[in-house]
């Protein structure tokens, strides 16, 4: 599971990155326009980060989001079950009503990585399919990411990226706006814009320290285009490994240093 990764640029950076990928420029938020359009540079979950959206007008727009997806309703009912038991053996009633009221509070801290979007019929998963739709598809910018060594034993964090220059290159994601839900005790209540992305098996580099999954990384215009305006039925065959031999290992603990000098990519 992917839950750290890195996008070591700044906003120009990424609008001449995707002007090279695309051949089209980034479209950039209006002049004057009251946004905070910086990030850190190491993303962990609910952590705010830039993400290219789809639009209603059916272009694309730069957008913020806190990464971590709704997670599904059964999750947040085992969660708030324990929290009722734990109330109860103190003493508490808690009846239906009660419960509503657990059930609505109880903390989501979110899921970052999406995998299972179909189930054992080859059907949508219901969780996820208000998201798989094109107008909730976005692309999630990024120079690395991370995984833990769970081959190992390690836990290391390992860092892969496209090249040892960690050039950008996009996750497929997916995202939610104006989503109410807790996602802390101490915060309460909130209104959140939230994404996540997609993962899938892992390729031979990413399977060397941890076997169970990789992000789904989009590295052609193509791939971005066909990801975000495509129906899912065309648009899933996307969910797949990067092929072997296309990662290279940029790093390992948590700090990244600064970048090296590419090796040629064909």
């Amino acid at each position: 599971m992917c839950n750290l990764y890195e996008l070591h640029t700044d906003l120009y950076g990424w609008a001449d990155a995707h002007e090279q990928l695309l051949g089209e420029p980034l479209p950039m938020p209006a002049a004057g326009s009251n946004i905070d359009l910086t990030w850190k540079p190491q993303l962990y979950p609910d952590y705010r980060a830039p993400i290219l959206r789809n639009t209603v007008g059916g272009g694309q727009e730069i957008g913020f989001a806190r990464w971590g997806m709704p997670s599904s309703k059964f999750a947040l009912m085992q969660a708030a079950g324990k929290r009722a038991d734990k109330l109860r053996a103190k003493g508490r009633t808690i009846d239906d009503a009660a419960f509503a009221d657990l059930l609505k509070m109880e903390p989501d801290k979110g899921t970052t990585n999406v995998r299972n979007t179909s189930n054992a019929k080859g059907e949508m998963n219901k969780h996820w399919a208000p998201w798989l739709t094109v107008e909730s598809r976005c692309v999630v910018p990024f120079t690395a990411f991370s995984e833990p060594d769970q081959v190992g034993g390690s836990l290391e964090t390992i860092w892969f990226a496209r090249g040892q220059d960690r050039p950008l290159t996009y996750f497929a994601g997916v995202h939610t706006a104006d989503y109410g839900c807790v996602r802390k005790i101490q915060t309460g209540w909130e209104t959140c814009d939230l994404f996540a992305f997609l993962t899938t098996d892992a390729n031979a580099e990413v399977g060397a320290f941890h076997d169970k999954a990789m992000p789904v990384i989009l590295t052609t215009a193509e791939e971005v285009r066909t990801w975000i305006s495509a129906p899912w039925d065309e648009a899933k065959a996307l969910q797949r490994p990067l092929p072997n031999c296309t990662l290279e290992i940029v790093g390992r603990g948590k700090e990244l240093g600064p970048t090296r000098p590419a090796a040629s990519r064909s």
